[in-house]
C-alpha cells in the first residue's frame, strides 16, 4: 500500500512537471493552466465495442517479431543464463518543448558519446508544440535524435486525457505529426511513438487512436510491480499483466502495438516514481549522492535481466538543484564507457526487442536523415486568446499560429 501510494504522487509530481520548473516535495505546485483548452470531451461507448477483449497471452501463439507476451522477462527464453551477454539499452527521453536553453543542454550532453559498435548515442524527445523551437527539433532530428509525439495543446489536466475519445486523440497527435513535418522538416514515417500528457491514458483509446495515425508503440504506461526483474516492451495482441497504475488501462486487442513500460525508479527512501523529476525524495543535491543513486537504479537492471533502462524527464529538472546537470551528464558519460551499453532512442531499442541477439544487437548504424532547414523567425498571432507570438520555423512562415485543427497555420475564412 505504501508504495502503491507512493507511486501516485509520484505521478502527480510527474504530471504538475510538466507545467512548472519547480516542486515542493510534498508534491504541491503551482501549475499554470494552458488557456482556451477544448472541454474533456465524453468517451463514446462504441469506440470500446469495436475492439475485442484481450485473452490471456501464450507463448506458442506470440511470437517475435510482431508480438511479445507482457511476462517474457528475458528477449528470448534460450538467453536463461546468459544475461550478462545481452546489450544493456538506456533510453533516455526528455518530455515537452524543445527551446534555446535546454537544447544547449542537449548538446552538452550527448555531445562525444558514442556507442559501442561505433554509432551516435541518442534520446528520444516527446514533444509538445506550444512555445516549440522547430528550428532546433531540425538540428536534433538531422543529429540521430528521436523525434515523438506529446500533442499539441497537452490538455488541462488529467481529466481531458482520462476521457478523449479516439477522434480527440487521433487530432492532437495527428496535428502535431503534420506540424513536425511542416516546420521542423521531420519526415512522419521516421515518428514511431507518443507519450499521453501526465502519463494520463484513456483505456482502448489511446493506444487504438496511436495505432490508426501510424505509431508503432506507445511510453506513458508506468509499472511499480515489474521493476525487479524489470519488464522488457511487450505488444497489446493478448491481455496486459502490468500494473494499472494510473487508469484507466487498456484490455482490448491491438494486433503488433507495442507498450514500453516505464520502469520505475526508486528514490532514497524506497518509493517509486515514474520520471526522474517525479521522485519525492531525490538524494542530496551533491554530484556524487546523485550519480550513486543514479547508478544504483542502474544496477537492478544491468546486474538483472538486462530490460531497458528508462530515464524519463523534463530539462526542467536541472534547474531544480546546482549539480543535477553535472550529476547527469557524469552519469551517463559514466555509462558510455561500458562495452554493452547503448544508448538509443526508443524506436531503435525496439529493433533489438524484435529480433534479440547475445552480443553487439545491429550489424550497422542508422542513417542520418536529409532534412535541410532555412531558419526563419514568425510574429503571428494565437487566434483563439488574440496573443501575439514569435515562433523558429523551418523555411516559411505560417500565417497565424498553429494549433489544434489548424497544425499548418492557414488563414481561416470568416
Amino acid at each position: 500500500m505504501k508504495c502503491s501510494t507512493l507511486l501516485l504522487v509520484s505521478v502527480l509530481l510527474c504530471t504538475a512537471a510538466l507545467l512548472s520548473v519547480a516542486q515542493k516535495q510534498s508534491g504541491k505546485s503551482k501549475a499554470k493552466k494552458l488557456k482556451n483548452k477544448p472541454k474533456a470531451p465524453v468517451q463514446p461507448e462504441e469506440e470500446l465495442l469495436l475492439l475485442p477483449k484481450a485473452e490471456n497471452c501464450k507463448a506458442a501463439n506470440c511470437k517475435l517479431p510482431d508480438c511479445r507476451c507482457s511476462d517474457t522477462i528475458l528477449p528470448r527464453s534460450k538467453f536463461q543464463g546468459k544475461e550478462n551477454e545481452i546489450p544493456q539499452f538506456v533510453t533516455i527521453t526528455f518530455d515537452d518543448a524543445v527551446n534555446a536553453v535546454n537544447y544547449a543542454q542537449y548538446e552538452l550532453l550527448f555531445s562525444g558519446l558514442t556507442n559501442p559498435d561505433g554509432c551516435m548515442a541518442s534520446g528520444t524527445f516527446f514533444l509538445s508544440h506550444e512555445y516549440t523551437d522547430y528550428v532546433r527539433v531540425n538540428a536534433l532530428y538531422r543529429a540521430g535524435h528521436e523525434i515523438a509525439l506529446h500533442s499539441v495543446t497537452h490538455g488541462d489536466g488529467t481529466d481531458y486525457w482520462r476521457a478523449a475519445d479516439v477522434a480527440t486523440i487521433e487530432q492532437e497527435f495527428g496535428d502535431q505529426l503534420q506540424m513536425l513535418a511542416a516546420f521542423a522538416k521531420v519526415d512522419p514515417k521516421s515518428v514511431q511513438g507518443m507519450r499521453l500528457p501526465f502519463l494520463q491514458i484513456s483505456g482502448n483509446n489511446s493506444f487504438a487512436a496511436a495505432q490508426r495515425l501510424g505509431l508503432s508503440y506507445d511510453s506513458s504506461w508506468p509499472t511499480q510491480q515489474f521493476k525487479e526483474p524489470a519488464m522488457w516492451p511487450y505488444t497489446l495482441d493478448y491481455r496486459s499483466k502490468q500494473d494499472c497504475q494510473i487508469g484507466p488501462c487498456p484490455d482490448a486487442s491491438i494486433p503488433g502495438f507495442w507498450v514500453n513500460p516505464m520502469v520505475t525508479w526508486t528514490d532514497t527512501e524506497g518509493y517509486s516514481c515514474s520520471m526522474i523529476d517525479a521522485c519525492v525524495y531525490p538524494p542530496q543535491d551533491k554530484v556524487d549522492a546523485l550519480f550513486d543513486w543514479m547508478l544504483e537504479n542502474f544496477n537492478r537492471h544491468y546486474e538483472g535481466n538486462r530490460a531497458p533502462f528508462g530515464m524519463y524527464l523534463h530539462a526542467a529538472w536541472f534547474s531544480r538543484g546546482r549539480n543535477y546537470f553535472a550529476a547527469f551528464k557524469k552519469f551517463i558519460h559514466h555509462l558510455n564507457t561500458y562495452p554493452d551499453v547503448y544508448l538509443t532512442g526508443i524506436s531503435r531499442m525496439l529493433e533489438y526487442v524484435k529480433k534479440p541477439v547475445l552480443g553487439a544487437p545491429f550489424k550497422g548504424c542508422p542513417a542520418m536523415p536529409e532534412a535541410a532547414c532555412h531558419a526563419v523567425q514568425c510574429h503571428v498571432q494565437k487566434v483563439s486568446t488574440g496573443e501575439e507570438r514569435y515562433m523558429n520555423v523551418c523555411d516559411k512562415c505560417p500565417a497565424v499560429y498553429p494549433w489544434l485543427g489548424n497544425p499548418l497555420g492557414q488563414q481561416q475564412q470568416l
